[in-house]
């Protein structure tokens, strides 16, 4: 590893040694604090950073930076059309107009000097970083990209413009104008750093992070670290106490898989452990306690204690990221073995976390004003009505129930620790008697045995998750809780029901008053409701389900009882769309469609789009849709018609379905149970693991929605619990081309991170055409990301004369070590996953033509380039490719002059190296063009080297540190 001695006096490139914190408005958050690791001597991965300044210079050299602000501080920002297309805009030209030579030269000049000291063309990561040390951390978390596995010049230039282009996503732009920030003060730098392909990896923290104790917490894994921090595996759990540096917790995970890097391409790819290695120690005990001497190291430089990512590749520790734990406050929910205390009932974990308090038995609604503030509500079971008391109780117990019953689903949207299907709480106590409900455990306790709650989540953290192609949307019935949430990273809100609205706003059948002649009290107070909610989630969408009350539920609702008939089985019975256009129900359904037009209409609030529940067939969609045309609400344009895809039917006709609506949502619990036959609110058949969405009939089910929508372009989420409860589910969906899921809040950031990394090894399919619906919370839709514009064709020059066919100079492989057979068993298991049958070695990529005139972005022909992300410059590649068969002109990202075009390989006996004297940028040759820039030496044979000591950054055998080296190689202080 190297680091130049000092940092370049034009600014354009800062290496990680010449800058520590105080460098935020130089090069932003993320790579001050690597700086600042580096100048203390930790190991970190060599690496530089190109400046913010270097931002600025390049937006008002091209002369681009005063369109960019016109755009931005012109557009609606409440116009989530006008708002994408506005970010479409800026972006076409910042990846249109070419960066300078004198910059793009420094920043090449740099990553040979990596390579340089590595002795090959390196991988290295392009990470955006913040430098507005003034912006709240909204403004930025998410929002900016990163780009993993990048090799060669071209493909870093390409990365970093995409860097800085990603400064004006919708959602940015959103963010800066409503908190009212300037577009102009804002820059953003560039990390660029050797990609680390570590044998093992995980996380430090050098404090228990609840605040339980001062033990320094070790967990790790085979392969990279995203494993890990993504919850994907069952790390190695390592306990270290810190004052005797002894370790006194050691739990060995299995791991049955892991993440490495794909070694013929880009990306990473999920792959198995070989059985011989699978329970095997990730770290030496010698290694754990070097690992925990160095976070307290590093806490002691910080002054508070650290969350550190840590990987070790070829026997060497780097130390990847460390930041102050956010955690530390935060209460933990009290594990069930330290509980000392008399068990009183048990049941299922429902939603998470802990509560003690005064019991209130609840044995119907005539008892539910009894709650108060900080009550435990007993119950056999709630329902709508009882939100409100929920809301106000600090646990809730039932008898009855499973893991998708209404006490399940409202606690875990409130927030409030919940226990179901204890089977007789309700006559093991009393009002008045104090218990404590360990809720995340399942367990309740008899009297006060200690339990804290835990404080509510860190949002910050939650914006700082990667980002993911599949949108993730939040479940929310009860108005109030809006606040609560907005400021959550949520893609929008994918489920609104509105019976918990009319429960908790209105509590009065809607025929009853439009008995008494109050039909508009009812329009009123349900518009105020959903516009609490769209307003605090503007201008992300809100699908708002319409009413779904059963039967017995609507009974309960005062007055209730003079229009509603008894069932033996609400659950399939008069429900959803059956009631609309029912003439018993019909007036009363014309109320909502009044509501949502108030709320569209006259509040302005368009983000609200409607979803029809239970719909059976497709006559009744359509019987409906005359009844929404009719007051005033009709599909097209800003407004979006979605069905709840929870009836077999809907599986079964998919694509008919899918000609009367704009998306579906799949209701997983009722699909489930019409699928298995189970009644999803039974105790026995779910403590007998009946109903388990899961099930391949359900999968398949769920498949077929998918796939039908998909063939009709039409957009399909999926709401509930099993992504957040089943990572394999999770994954399934995202295998599936499910577009977007809706979680409740507890669960947005596990299923967040099970995403992420279900994408990163999702298979490589075709492109298609990304389904219209959803869109993003700036209104960015599915798959759409700015295109890359046409530049202007540059003047026609002499054609050169036609010359012999060169080849590249022949390369030896480098010597490998001899192999041990789980070494060899390992190799060959990756081997298979990254190289499946027809595989095919990819071919050179097409040349780069001489850049565009600088201000002229013309309205030529486009190409859309899809999926930017980690994998976006395979992606332009490809796109590229397939334009250039098609006979299209194409304009490269990067100027010309940072690499001249490689030559097409010709056959070994007639090749005849040209010296790159020979070759210039631009102008045509009588030869070949070398495959290496202007300057450089063609490519050597990588000789087996020594390893690289990671403090002094020279080969082991000529160390002059190695005296007193650590088990790592190196030695701080």
């Amino acid at each position: 590893m190297f680091f130049p001695t000092e940092v370049w006096k034009v600014e354009h490139v800062a290496w990680f040694n010449g800058i520590n914190k105080g460098s935020i408005p130089l090069v932003g958050g993320k790579a001050a604090n690597l700086g600042e690791l580096v100048s203390a001597g930790f190991p970190v991965p060599m690496g530089f950073v190109v400046t913010a300044p270097t931002y600025f210079e390049y937006v008002n050299r091209t002369g681009i930076q005063p369109r960019i602000l016109k755009i931005a501080n012109e557009v609606d920002t409440d116009d989530t059309e006008a708002l994408q297309n506005a970010a479409k805009l800026i972006q076409e030209v910042m990846l249109t107009v070419p960066m300078p030579q004198d910059i793009s030269e420094d920043i090449i000049e740099a990553y040979r000097e990596m390579n340089k000291r590595k002795r090959e063309e390196i991988y290295v990561a392009a990470r955006s970083s913040a430098t507005a040390e003034d912006l709240p951390e909204a403004s930025f978390a998410g929002q900016q990209a990163t780009y993993l596995d990048v090799q060669g010049e071209n493909e870093l230039i390409k990365a970093v413009r995409k860097c800085w282009a990603s400064l004006y996503t919708p959602r940015a732009i959103f963010y800066r104008k409503e908190q009212g920030f300037s577009h102009d003060q804002v820059a953003i730098a560039v990390v660029v750093q050797e990609m680390v392909s570590s044998e093992s990896a995980g996380v430090m923290f050098t404090k228990e992070p609840t605040g339980k104790n001062d033990n320094i917490i070790i967990e790790g894994a085979f392969g990279l670290g995203e494993s890990v921090v993504g919850g994907m595996v069952t790390p190695d759990h390592y306990e270290v106490d810190r004052e005797k540096n002894e370790i006194i917790i050691k739990k060995i995970g299995k791991q049955e898989n892991m993440i490495t890097r794909n070694r013929r391409g880009r990306g990473t790819v999920n792959v198995p452990v070989p059985d011989m290695r699978q329970s095997l120690q990730k770290l030496t005990d010698k290694q754990v306690l070097e690992l925990a001497d160095i976070g307290k190291r590093i806490e002691e430089h910080y002054q508070v204690p650290q969350d550190i990512e840590w990987a070790i590749q070829e026997g060497m520790l780097f130390v990847l990221q460390s930041r102050a734990i956010t955690t530390l406050g935060k209460k933990d929910e009290a594990p069930t073995e330290e509980i000392k205390g008399e068990s009183i009932a048990q049941g299922m974990a429902a939603s998470p976390g802990v509560g003690t308090g005064i019991v209130k038995v609840v044995h119907g609604m005539e008892e539910i004003s009894k709650i108060e503030k900080g009550d435990v509500l007993v119950t056999s079971m709630t329902n709508p009505d009882m939100v409100p008391a929920m809301k106000k109780a600090v646990a809730i117990v039932t008898d009855e129930g499973g893991l998708t019953c209404h006490a399940a689903i409202v606690s875990r949207e409130l927030g409030v620790p919940c226990i179901v299907g204890t089977g007789n709480i309700t006559k093991l106590v009393k009002d008045g008697d104090t218990i404590s409900v360990d809720a995340s455990h399942g367990k309740v306790f008899k009297g006060d045995v200690g339990l804290k709650a835990e404080e509510k989540m860190d949002i910050e953290a939650l914006k700082a998750l990667p980002p993911t192609k599949t949108k993730i949307y939040m479940n929310l019935g009860v108005p109030d809780m809006a606040e609560k949430y907005k400021d959550m990273p949520v893609d929008g809100i994918g489920l609104m029901r509105e019976e918990f609205i009319i429960a908790t706003h209105i509590k009065e059948h809607p025929l009853k008053l439009i008995k008494e002649g109050k039909g508009q009290v009812f329009v009123d107070k349900l518009a105020e409701g959903i516009a609490i909610v769209a307003k605090a989630f503007a201008p992300r969408p809100v699908v708002l389900r319409l009413s779904d009350f059963k039967t017995n539920e609507y009974r309960d609702l005062e007055g209730g009882k003079e229009f509603e008939p008894e069932e033996d089985n609400p659950m399939l019975g008069w429900r959803g769309c059956s009631r609309y256009y029912n003439p018993k129900y019909t007036e009363a359904f014309k109320l909502e469609v009044q509501a949502i037009k108030k709320v569209r209409e006259e509040m302005g609030l368009k983000n609200v789009w409607v979803m029809l529940p239970f719909a059976r067939t497709i006559e009744e969609v359509k019987k409906i849709e005359a009844i929404l045309e009719e007051g005033g609400i009709k599909r097209g344009g800003d407004f979006q018609l979605w069905l709840m895809a929870e009836v077999p039917s809907n599986a079964i006709l998919a694509e008919e379905f899918a000609d009367y609506c704009d998306g579906f949502s799949i209701g997983s619990n009722d699909l489930t149970q019409l699928v298995l036959g189970v009644d999803r609110d039974s105790q026995i058949l779910g403590n007998m693991g009946l109903f388990n969405e899961r099930d391949e009939a359900v999968k398949k089910a769920i498949k077929m929605v998918i796939d039908g929508a998909h063939k009709k372009g039409k957009t399909v989420s999926l709401c509930g619990q099993a992504p957040s409860n089943y990572p394999e589910f999770a994954k399934f969906l995202v295998d599936s081309g499910i577009d977007s899921i809706s979680v409740n809040p507890d669960a947005y950031g596990k299923v967040k991170k099970i995403v992420a990394e279900a994408e990163k090894n999702a298979p490589k399919k075709p492109e298609e055409p990304a389904p219209q619906g959803m869109v993003d919370a700036a209104g960015m839709k599915n798959g759409e990301v700015p295109a890359v514009v046409e530049a202007p064709t540059p003047a026609p020059q002499a054609p050169a004369q036609p010359a012999a066919p060169q080849a590249a100079p022949a390369q030896q492989a480098p010597a490998k070590p001899q192999a041990t057979p789980a070494k060899e068993e390992e190799h060959k298991a990756i081997e298979v996953a990254e190289h499946p049958p027809g595989y095919v070695e990819p071919g050179p990529l097409p040349p780069e033509p001489a850049p565009p005139a600088p201000l002229e972005v013309p309205a030529q022909k486009q190409v859309e380039v899809q999926g930017v992300g980690a994998e976006g410059a395979q992606q332009v590649e490809e796109e590229i490719g397939e334009a250039q068969k098609e006979g299209k002109e194409i304009a490269q990202a990067a100027p010309a002059e940072t690499k001249p075009a490689e030559a097409t390989p010709a056959k070994p006996a007639e090749a005849q190296p040209t010296t790159p004297a020979e070759a210039k940028p631009g102008q045509p040759t009588t030869g070949a063009q070398p495959t290496t820039p202007t300057g450089a030496q063609p490519t050597k044979p990588v000789e087996a080297k020594p390893a690289i000591c990671p403090k002094c950054y020279k080969p082991m055998d000529k160390c002059t540190c190695q005296k007193g080296l650590s088990v790592f190689g190196f030695k701080l202080g």
